[in-house]
């Protein structure tokens, strides 16, 4: 009986759970596998349903489509017109030090420990 409880409380709570990372231009991606795995992209246009035009201008990742299968999308969007120009798009992402929230957001943190893990 009491597992039945917890199981509805816990469906109740999905349901109420607000999704809020959009596909959208600004939005920050981190490439979780691919050439350019561990990195951090803005999105700059969305070509499809399946691809997306993206610049790292701050990470070394040169502007180029990516599928969306090779992203997961952060938290982090910042503010530029689609299809802006790598300095618009470097200047939005300096001026919100996105650097420095992801290295302190603690899915970074997450990664960081794995990889101090696996190289011992």
């Amino acid at each position: 009986c009491h597992g039945y409880h917890l199981r509805k409380a816990f469906l109740l709570k999905m349901r109420t759970k607000v999704f809020n990372r959009y596909v959208q231009v600004g939005r920050i991606a981190y490439v979780a596998f691919g050439p350019h795995e561990g990195k951090l992209v803005a999105i700059v246009d969305v070509i499809d349903q399946n691809r997306a035009l993206i610049d790292g201008p701050c990470t070394g990742v040169r502007r180029q489509a990516m599928p969306f299968k090779c992203m997961q999308l952060t938290d982090f969007v910042i503010k530029f017109p689609h299809s802006a120009r790598q300095k618009y798009v470097r200047r939005a992402w300096e001026k919100d030090n996105i650097n420095e929230k992801w290295a302190a957001s603690s899915w970074a943190k997450k990664i960081e420990a794995r990889e101090i893990g696996r190289a011992h």
